[in-house]
């Protein structure tokens, strides 16, 4: 595909009225995968089991009433609002070439992000399941097998946490806002801010653990201290203060779905 096809077909995606509502729709169905995650994590902190990632979320979206529809929803609504992310791609409008590709990328690793939740409710919508963890431990081994694999395998640590560093950053300086269509004042627009700072300092804290993980494994060579995101926050519970510190990231990505609902009716499209 060259630029210009790439370019016309990303315009058309953005110009869809349909994979907008789409995209929207998947703000909404990230925010309910996240609250669910959340819920899942306190649950944890407070000495119940459960597996606080995208495959415990399904998991738990699978046994409600309707469950089985509501998967092929966040399936569906996730797919679109990756295909949106990948038209952003496209079409970012910035003079500086080295901004220009870090926007790009930015966009292509959130629409995998997004597509890879997506395949994940698919998965369990068609009665099959998947494990964050195992898939962790089977990309660390993997690593490690091949030459430079340590090597490797501390970049992709580095990565992830970097990702997670991202996050806590854009909930710090609130750069979430830059995106969104928010209400000019009142209490509205108070609440959308408050919960977006805290949410993505909250889910950047859970990204940046499972990058360090990733790193642990690479050192220790020892491929199952490498994990996901349960293992990232169940790893929380043996730090000093850790239950409570875990119930605070659970209660974060809890406000991480809620803003996401935001998101949907306020997002720049």
């Amino acid at each position: 595909m060259t630029s210009t096809t790439g370019k016309s077909a990303a315009s058309a995606a953005q110009n869809s009225r349909i994979l907008e509502i789409l995209a929207r729709i998947g703000y909404v169905v990230l925010g309910i995968v996240h609250i669910v995650i959340g819920a899942i994590a306190i649950s944890v902190a407070q000495g119940a089991g459960g597996e606080a990632d995208q495959g415990g979320a399904m998991q738990q979206v699978a046994s409600w009433p309707f469950g089985m529809v509501l998967l092929w929803v966040i399936a569906l609504g996730l797919f679109g609002l990756g295909v949106w992310q990948i038209a952003e791609a496209f079409l970012v409008h910035e003079a500086d070439t080295k901004k220009k590709w870090g926007y790009r990328i930015k966009y292509a690793g959130t629409a995998i992000a997004y597509l890879s939740i997506g395949v994940t409710a698919l998965v369990y919508a068609l009665g099959g399941r998947s494990n964050s963890d195992q898939s962790s431990q089977t990309l660390s081994a993997q690593l490690l097998a091949t030459p430079g694999g340590v090597f490797l395998l501390v970049l992709v640590g580095l990565v992830i946490a970097g990702v997670g560093v991202a996050f806590v950053y854009r909930g710090a300086t609130r750069q979430f806002e830059k995106r969104m269509m928010l209400p000019g004042s009142g209490t509205a627009r108070k609440g959308i801010i408050a919960f977006g700072m805290v949410g993505y300092i909250a889910k950047g804290i859970a990204v940046a653990i499972v990058g360090v993980l990733f790193v642990v494994a690479a050192v220790t060579a020892d491929p199952e201290a490498a994990g996901g995101l349960d293992s990232a926050l169940k790893s929380l519970a043996g730090l000093p203060f850790g239950v409570f510190i875990l119930w605070l990231v659970g209660a974060g990505l809890v406000l991480y779905g809620i803003f996401c609902f935001a998101r949907a009716r306020y997002a720049k499209m």
